[in-house]
């Protein structure tokens, strides 16, 4: 077993994926804040990560044949950030639900999500090679 095949260094490549795809769907919003009809779309990662870690998944797996689809059962391997749109709501009269003040935020959260990730990663990687070489 390879030292960047761990779990935890898993777990922070689906983080940085997850963010990377946070930042595409918040900038597809942003861009689309005028477009009549569109409907914001947003993902979902810790949110599963943390619930695959607690516990809270059903005894029986499930065979996932889509990317979309949620990992549910007995799974080891870290889920994907799922991307869903919110069909529910609208922010203006043209049926639109983006609201830019809130996309900055989760934009500018994602963003400090993202460095949090490098900064573990860069530990990590900073930690190995103090073993490797020697203090």
């Amino acid at each position: 077993m390879g030292l960047l095949n761990s779990f935890s260094f898993q777990r922070l490549q689906g983080g940085l994926d997850a963010a990377n795809k946070r930042q595409s769907v918040l900038a597809n919003n942003v861009a689309n804040a005028d477009t009549p009809g569109f409907k914001r779309s947003d993902v979902s990662f810790e949110s599963v990560l943390a619930a695959q870690e607690s516990g809270l998944k059903p005894t029986l797996g499930a065979k996932v044949t889509d990317s979309r689809h949620f990992q549910f059962g007995n799974v080891s391997a870290v889920p994907s950030a799922v991307v869903s749109t919110d069909e529910t709501t609208s922010m203006n009269n043209n049926d639109n639900n983006v609201d830019m003040d809130r996309e900055m935020a989760l934009s500018a959260e994602n963003q400090l999500r993202y460095n949090s990730y490098v900064q573990q990663l860069n530990s990590q990687i900073t930690m190995m090679r103090t073993v490797v070489q020697g203090g």
